[in-house]
């Protein structure tokens, strides 16, 4: 390995492990075999708890869920994941490429997690995710939590994709430092902001896999949307109302001052509240199922 690939990498992994070092004591590093490669889940909480599958943006990594960790790791078995082909300690064996093969992981890795059902929280890309699970696999999903959750109800808007061009296509340290700071008004947690920033410029990351939006008038499970005041991603006010549109039942709300890129670790006690409030009124059925 170059040393110009090698220093970057080093630099990477140092900020993602000082990510780690902000979760609870006790928290476990798990590898879970999948038909795809193994998956890194950092798990806490008690193990026979009720398991709450936290799914991150791209380029985000498991870690930065370490304040909703520590906020719901007493009553959950609380499972953040590293995306596979994206940044993290995931290790991908053959790359996910569609829809089906998302779900097909997913499966695995509930089933190698010993979860024949879970709490699926996701933001931004995570959050489509985890709403085309809850289509897919109905059974499998008690609750489902939506973090400013992108292409599920509403496309980006065109500005947002604009500034995120460079970055995108020609990634500098630079590049991401002005994207990330244009979004966030320069109040994101200066440790995801690491994360983020120094991970948009490692080579050899998968490309997400492209989803149609899913039908979420199809999903049976609670529901609860949470979008950012102050999202550039999209216009949150309008992807509230079209998630109220299409899930009539489901809890929607905007967190005020939240950005797309800060959460969940900025703004992290209105966000857990509501999280709390929202996931403990599962918890008196997952009681009475054990």
């Amino acid at each position: 390995m170059s040393a110009t690939v090698s220093r970057p990498l080093r630099e990477f992994d140092a900020a993602y492990e000082a990510l780690l070092a902000r979760w609870p004591a006790g928290t476990a590093e798990l590898d879970v075999p999948t038909p795809y490669g193994t998956t890194r889940v950092h798990a806490c909480g008690p193990a026979d708890a009720s398991p709450l599958l936290l799914l991150p943006g791209g380029g985000a990594t498991g870690a930065v869920w370490y304040g909703t960790a520590a906020a719901l790791g007493g009553q959950h078995r609380v499972l953040a994941v590293d995306l596979p082909g994206d940044l993290g300690r995931s290790a991908a064996a053959r790359p996910l490429r569609t829809a089906d093969d998302l779900t097909a992981w997913l499966d695995a890795l509930l089933d190698g997690l010993g979860a024949e059902r879970a709490d699926l929280c996701g933001h931004s890309y995570g959050g489509l995710l985890a709403l085309a699970y809850a289509v897919r696999r109905p059974r499998r999903v008690g609750r489902l939590a939506l973090l400013d959750p992108t292409q599920c109800f509403a496309g980006f808007r065109a500005g947002y994709l604009l500034h995120a061009l460079p970055m995108l296509l020609r990634p500098t340290l630079g590049r991401a430092l002005a994207f990330l700071a244009r979004e966030t008004g320069g109040t994101a947690d200066p440790g995801c902001a690491e994360v983020f920033v120094l991970g948009a410029c490692l080579p050899g990351r998968a490309r997400p896999v492209r989803l149609r939006r899913p039908d979420a008038a199809a999903v049976r499970c609670p529901v609860l949307v949470l979008t950012a005041g102050r999202s550039g991603a999209h216009d949150p006010r309008k992807v509230a109302e079209a998630a109220r549109r299409a899930l009539p039942q489901a809890e929607v709300a905007v967190l005020e001052g939240a950005t797309h890129h800060g959460l969940p670790a900025v703004g992290a006690a209105d966000l857990n509240a509501r999280l709390t409030a929202f996931l403990g009124r599962g918890q008196a059925a997952f009681g009475a199922s054990l």
